[in-house]
């Protein structure tokens, strides 16, 4: 019993301090004497205080108050019953106050019950589709307009008349010669009349040079009704052959001059130095101001020809045509077999500075013989990163050895394909730069390339590489748009003293070192100049920035809204019920321990109850 009273005193609870007084009351009682007088004035007040706190039928019991009881740090409610009347009753949240109102009413109370049920799991379901739209981690394009003064961009111009290696020729020449027979034998058109024979009268030994004569243009008629022309491809065994075909004779004769001119080229890695560079441009001004030649960058590419990169360097403080930089270009002859280039115009592109251009996927045209009017509108994106997205800066947390200088999603393509290229055919395009240690692909030294190449050349277009994964966008992105108007240049009156003045500018140093040209014939003077203008629109320029749909204020907003909705309440409610949930787990802690007390305490008395009726009878059996 001693057990017991000590559990009353740690329980701290008024239904045990009146348990532990009968208990003591018992005791004395039993014991022979009467009770004392403390016993019988505790007992008159429990019996008074049971007739006054009698409550109604139906109400929960209310406990009898114990004179001199002082309350506690922590009291708990005796049982459940009390503790939910308790919370319904005084709790902030709407309707559960018909729970206990409602009580006499058993249809009420059941259909307020139902009610506030099927209302919680509305809530909790919008809850969790909300939840499952945050994850999902939307976002919205915010556009604003800013305007400042800008420096121009970088501009790239081509002249798409590629010049031929003279340490190749006599590669070219038979390469020439082999492709007069394939159109000839397909067409029955003949280039002798008008191909160009400056490189044939070059010296030099002809080198133990052979074509793959095997990989030749041919007419398809055997595969389907669609007449098609092509080339057949094999690997190093023979095996796994495929053709690589066109339903456009042209594009077909094209590809094929340009597989083999690949071949040639990656022979010796060292001929984009060996060609000449073909100063094109004739003239360049901002305003008053002429271009130098530190604001020129010249290089040479295999197909587009002699290019410069004009890196901007004047910053346009008013828009308008007035305040525009201002190209004239010359395109010359082209030399060769008019099958590397069909293109008659010089290529211009617009890009961000320090960045690679790549024509053949971006650019215009400029047509000789018109001046082109060219403004220019400028658009920034910014993007988020993880986990709204996936965008890097500059190449950060890319598996992709970039190959050039700066990082554009298109230079990280090329770097992906050419490291896919060293992977799968030991050697790389020539059309892409090298990594350190590695090979151009060349018919001498791996025989099969072009069959390695175009099988990834498949995949790549069919989107089966991984280069797409492996290659994010920039996290913060500049974009040009142009839009271009043209009329006929120069005038027929006006042609013969602009070719002079610009054959005088063409010795100076600034943009040609060392070159004059020579204006052309009368006759043919707008079919070899044009001009182009390139200015600001406007300087107002268009920020594009991903901003998330639902960030961590706006869930919270948005899940105070639904709460408020269907319950009327904020966020203290929710205290209240963690609070009701706390109290529910102590409480049905300390019953199950009182329980377990009270189960080892009656095993204890019965024991006790029996070790007596043991004594006697070891006493009779003496």
């Amino acid at each position: 019993m001693s057990g017991h009273i000590q559990l009353c005193y740690l329980l701290e609870l008024p239904l045990c301090m009146l348990v532990e007084r009968n208990t003591r009351m018992r005791m004395e009682l039993l014991a022979g004497e009467g009770p004392s007088l403390e016993a019988r004035t505790m007992a008159q007040a429990a019996s008074t205080q049971s007739e006054t706190l009698e409550t109604p039928r139906g109400q929960p019991p209310i406990l009898p108050l114990v004179q001199g009881h002082r309350e506690r740090l922590v009291e708990l409610h005796t049982s459940f019953r009390e503790l939910l009347t308790f919370f319904c009753t005084n709790t902030t949240i709407h309707g559960t106050i018909r729970l206990v109102c409602s009580s006499p009413n058993r249809l009420k109370k059941v259909s307020w019950g139902l009610l506030l049920l099927g209302t919680l799991g509305v809530l909790y379901w919008q809850i969790g589709f909300l939840l499952e739209q945050y994850w999902r981690y939307p976002v919205i394009m915010a556009v604003s307009v800013h305007s400042e003064s800008k420096l121009f961009p970088s501009v790239t111009l081509c002249d798409m008349n590629p010049q031929r290696p003279r340490s190749l020729h006599h590669h070219l020449e038979a390469l020439d010669a082999f492709a007069q027979e394939a159109i000839y034998s397909l067409y029955k058109f003949n280039f002798s009349e008008g191909r160009d024979t400056h490189l044939a009268n070059i010296p030099g030994p002809e080198p133990l040079f052979q074509l793959d004569r095997r990989i030749r243009l041919q007419q398809l008629r055997h595969l389907g009704s669609q007449h098609k022309v092509g080339f057949r491809l094999c690997n190093s065994t023979g095996g796994d052959c495929f053709y690589h075909t066109y339903s456009s004779g042209m594009k077909a004769a094209q590809e094929w001059y340009h597989f083999h001119y690949m071949d040639i080229l990656g022979l010796i890695p060292t001929s984009r130095e060996d060609s000449h560079q073909n100063h094109f441009v004739l003239s360049c001004h901002y305003n008053s101001e002429d271009c130098q030649s530190q604001h020129f960058r010249m290089f040479h590419h295999p197909t587009h020809g002699s290019c410069y990169t004009f890196e901007g360097v004047f910053a346009a403080q008013h828009p308008g045509i007035t305040h525009k930089i201002s190209l004239v270009v010359r395109r010359e002859k082209q030399v060769g077999l008019p099958l590397l280039s069909t293109e008659t115009d010089i290529k211009v592109m617009i890009h961000g500075h320090n960045h690679t251009p790549f024509l053949e996927h971006q650019g215009f045209s400029l047509r000789p013989g018109i001046e082109s009017q060219s403004p220019l509108c400028k658009d920034e994106v910014r993007r988020l990163g993880s986990p709204y997205g996936r965008c890097t800066n500059g190449a950060e947390g890319v598996d992709v050895r970039l190959l050039y200088n700066s990082y554009t999603r298109q230079a990280c393509l090329v770097s992906c394909f050419q490291q896919l290229m060293l992977e799968n055919c030991s050697c790389g395009y020539f059309l892409h730069p090298l990594p350190a240690g590695a090979q151009y692909c060349s018919r001498a030294r791996h025989p099969a390339w072009g069959h390695c190449f175009y099988r990834l050349l498949q995949a790549l277009e069919a989107h089966r590489l991984s280069c797409d994964s492996r290659c994010p966008r920039p996290c913060r992105e500049t974009s040009y748009k142009l839009s271009a108007t043209t009329a006929r240049w120069p005038s027929a009156k006006s042609a013969d003293w602009i070719f002079a003045v610009l054959g005088e500018q063409t010795q100076s140093p600034s943009l040609n070192p060392g070159r004059r040209w020579a204006p052309p014939s009368p006759g043919r003077s707008r079919s070899h100049v044009a001009k182009v203008n390139i200015f600001y629109q406007e300087l107002n320029y268009r920020m594009v920035d991903e901003a998330p749909v639902y960030s961590v204020p706006q869930l919270l907003s948005a899940m105070g809204s639904l709460w408020s909705l269907w319950f009327g309440s904020s966020v203290l409610s929710i205290i209240e019920l963690l609070e009701l949930l706390l109290d529910a787990t102590a409480l049905t802690l300390l019953l199950g321990f009182r329980w377990l007390c009270g189960a080892q305490a009656s095993q204890s008395g019965a024991s006790s109850a029996s070790s007596p009726s043991l004594h006697v009878t070891w006493g009779q059996r003496l």
